[in-house]
């Protein structure tokens, strides 16, 4: 039997939230679902398959590419963009302070949660859960993270569901650093995952996941685990 179903993505925040959705709900009540979206690198499909295999969940990949192949956003092969190699916090300074950043993939998180609702009622399921949190939502440098979103998404799911389905979110109004804390806590195999949005054999370290990475790790006191090309000075 399903309980849940976790979006995932091998990254810090989502493997994080499905070792929250494993000590609820257990493991054999737990799945992932990993979605290919058209992403520049394959190296967090890897992770997110690793970390459903190391908490013993079941974990299942969902072709979406075809949905979001008619937009630019750098995150996407054949983007025309480069990923830009500062924070967010700049990025948003030259929007005005409010926008979203070219990394945005056009209404993602709406489009994930919708399949996975329906993925999620397949397995008779009760809560579908994913892992936006607070500091990708300021500025609505990613719209599909906010406060906002999430419950009139969580409202859409209930109702959409003949009310039998909730949209947990766990770290809408929490910083990464926070999740940090928390997967520390759960000891969370971070040697495990994946952040960078390039590609390549080691995180870039200057990317704005990865700078948000980095600095949540270092407000807790603690390493980060894989390996970085190089680390901002400005951290």
């Amino acid at each position: 039997m399903t309980r849940a179903v976790v979006l995932t993505s091998g990254g810090l925040d989502s493997s994080t939230c499905l070792a929250m959705a494993v000590e609820k709900y257990g493991a054999a009540e737990t799945e992932a679902l990993n979605i290919l979206y058209g992403q520049k690198n394959d190296r967090e499909l890897a992770s997110a398959k690793k970390i459903a295999e190391y908490y013993g969940v079941r974990y299942t990949l969902l072709d979406l590419r075809q949905i979001f192949s008619f937009s630019n956003s750098s995150m996407l092969r054949g983007s025309t963009e480069e990923i830009p190699e500062e924070s967010y916090a700049d990025q948003l300074k030259k929007l005005g302070g409010e926008g979203t950043v070219s990394t945005y993939v056009p209404f993602r998180n709406g489009t994930m949660l919708s399949s996975a609702a329906s993925f999620a009622l397949s397995r008779g399921a009760e809560a579908v859960m994913y892992g936006a949190h607070a500091d990708d939502a300021a500025g609505r440098a990613y719209p599909d993270c906010t406060p906002e979103f999430a419950e009139y998404m969580g409202k859409a799911i209930w109702e959409g569901s003949g009310r039998v389905l909730r949209l947990e979110a766990p770290f809408i109004n929490m910083t990464k650093a926070d999740i940090v804390r928390k997967g520390l806590e759960l000891h969370v195999p971070y040697e495990l995952t994946w952040s960078c949005y390039e590609g390549r054999e080691k995180a870039c370290g200057v990317c704005g996941t990865c700078r948000d990475r980095l600095k949540a790790f270092r407000l807790n006191g603690a390493e980060d685990p894989i390996e970085y090309e190089r680390f901002p000075e400005d951290l």
